[in-house]
């Protein structure tokens, strides 16, 4: 197989992450005679630096002419300034809009040797294995805007159409795993979760009647990820709450350096990440855990490149480097010496090539 990759190693932590998932690409692609071509672009507080938007049009442009995109991540301290009217985020939200990506999933499963990193109690740990499915390009976050002396507002709105399109790809994912779907919303307050409710259940009875549906308010839904995490298989929500749910699901896996995400819309073309963020405390020193990373270029190979086997073996890769006792700082356990960056990639490498 011949792909060319969109690569945007982005601010902070990102480039060193970044590079470490592309040498596990090159890897696979000398294991299993594919040829893919990286071609790096600018997103965030580095395009703001160097043109003055998060996005420029090159870097978009580039990424519609690829079968995927690896990203690292945006942000920090240098373009916090929330007076600002040109933000490293609004780069991501820009591309995620721009390439009409609108699912990003969000697999959570725990492995074993990581219990210790986690805050839960390791009997709340077992069996954990779900996936997030959050609608990504509506609701507040692009809704209208208003700022003035005395007052602000961010308005959230949601149509008939984005519900039901996300609902389908939640649900054909769950048809594929243990057939459980979990919609979260806040439909005794709001009426886009009211609306949200309504299409959700239409679809479902008319399109998926062998998918077991349940809905949960979000609030009883972060309860519930503590109290009882195995309870879920896939869970569909908006664009917020779903932001929100997954950092907090992301303490069940035992740090976000362990969750990777993939953005897809109608085409083969998606947008991979860690979930994690740049990180500017511990840049350039080395430490940065490229394992969520890496595991998002398996996401890569199965979603948009169709690759299942050589992203199984990314998936069990990193499982062997855990195995092999190559922590990282952020899942060490105590007196344990922790990987760096580089060595948790080459741990990778390694397993791979073996």
């Amino acid at each position: 197989m011949r792909a060319a990759i969109t690569v945007l190693p982005g601010d902070g932590i990102g480039p060193e992450v970044v590079a470490q998932a592309t040498r596990v690409l090159t890897a696979v692609g000398e294991k299993w005679g594919h040829t893919f071509t990286t071609r790096e672009a600018l997103i965030g507080g580095a395009a703001i630096d160097k043109t003055g938007t998060a996005l420029p049009p090159e870097t978009l442009a580039m990424a519609r002419e690829t079968d995927a995109v690896l990203l690292g991540a945006v942000g920090g301290p240098k373009w916090d300034d929330p007076r600002a009217k040109v933000r490293p985020e609004q780069g991501l939200l820009a591309i995620r809009k721009g390439l009409g990506l609108y699912a990003n999933l969000r697999p959570v499963a725990v492995n074993p040797k990581l219990l210790h990193a986690s805050p839960l109690r390791p009997e709340r740990l077992a069996g954990v294995d779900m996936l997030v499915v959050r609608e990504l390009t509506g609701g507040i976050y692009f809704g209208d805007k208003l700022r003035d002396n005395d007052r602000a507002s961010d308005n959230c709105t949601y149509t008939v159409a984005e519900v039901e399109r996300i609902v389908r790809t939640a649900a054909r994912i769950a048809r594929g795993r243990r057939k459980k779907l979990c919609s979260v919303d806040k439909a005794n307050v709001l009426e886009t979760s009211r609306l949200w409710r309504e299409v959700t259940e239409r679809v479902m009875k008319q399109e998926f009647p062998d998918v077991a549906l349940s809905h949960m308010l979000v609030d009883a839904c972060a309860m519930q990820l503590i109290r009882k995490p195995a309870d879920f298989d896939v869970i569909v929500t908006e664009n917020m709450f779903g932001d929100i749910l997954t950092d907090e699901a992301s303490m069940l896996a035992g740090s976000m350096g362990m969750l990777p995400s993939a953005s897809l819309g109608e085409g083969k073309c998606g947008l991979y990440e860690p979930i994690h963020g740049s990180a500017p405390d511990i840049m350039g020193k080395g430490i940065a855990n490229p394992y969520a990373t890496i595991l998002s270029v398996a996401l890569l190979l199965r979603h948009s490149l169709g690759l299942e086997t050589e992203a199984n073996a990314v998936e069990h890769a990193v499982d062997a480097a855990i195995d092999r006792g190559v922590f990282p700082v952020d899942i060490a356990p105590a007196g344990v010496n922790p990987a760096s960056t580089g060595a948790a990639g080459d741990a990778v490498v390694a397993a791979l090539r073996q």
